[in-house]
């Protein structure tokens, strides 16, 4: 069945509030929560870089990161609600985050200041492609409220990756 004719179909509406079908609610949900996970990854690891920053330039990154990681942490809620809306479920514990992010953790490692902003940047990169993903996955369901909300926050992610890339130019 088609997105048109599952909207509709009454019978097969997932939530009574929502009018996409079941395959979009499914597939929507399980795509934002996966990048719900990655996103809080990359927090924590942006605020981990920016909590063990040091350097002839520990001023100007350590700002920079403690500022990323707000932009970050800022996306959180707008993914988590917008799988709530459609009906899905959003993640519940750090051990969900832990069996979905894609994104590396940085645990215990000692870095160098460029290296770490040289992962942040790959990072941030990697969740640009998922968000990418994901939008094109929203309309190919016609969902164009959550692939709106993704499309403010892929440019708030260049915005990041534009920032890093030019804080690691020699």
């Amino acid at each position: 069945m088609s997105t048109a004719q599952e909207r509709r179909n009454p019978a097969t509406v997932v939530a009574n509030w929502s009018d996409l079908g079941p395959s979009a609610v499914h597939e929507i949900s399980a795509a934002f929560t996966n990048l719900l996970a990655d996103v809080f990854a990359l927090y924590l690891k942006t605020k981990n870089f920016h909590w063990h920053m040091s350097g002839p330039h520990f001023r100007d990154y350590h700002l920079l990161l403690d500022e990323q990681a707000d932009q970050i942490f800022a996306m959180t809620d707008a993914i988590a609600e917008r799988v709530r809306k459609i009906g899905g479920r959003a993640l519940q514990s750090i051990g969900d985050v832990a069996r979905r992010q894609r994104l590396g953790d940085a645990d215990g490692r000692d870095m160098l200041a460029g290296k770490m902003l040289e992962e942040v940047r790959a990072d941030n990169l990697r969740l640009l492609a998922f968000m990418r993903e994901a939008h094109a996955l929203c309309d190919r369901h016609e969902d164009v409220a959550s692939a709106s909300v993704l499309e403010n926050r892929i440019d708030e992610t260049e915005q990041r990756l534009w920032f890093l890339y030019e804080a690691t130019r020699d």
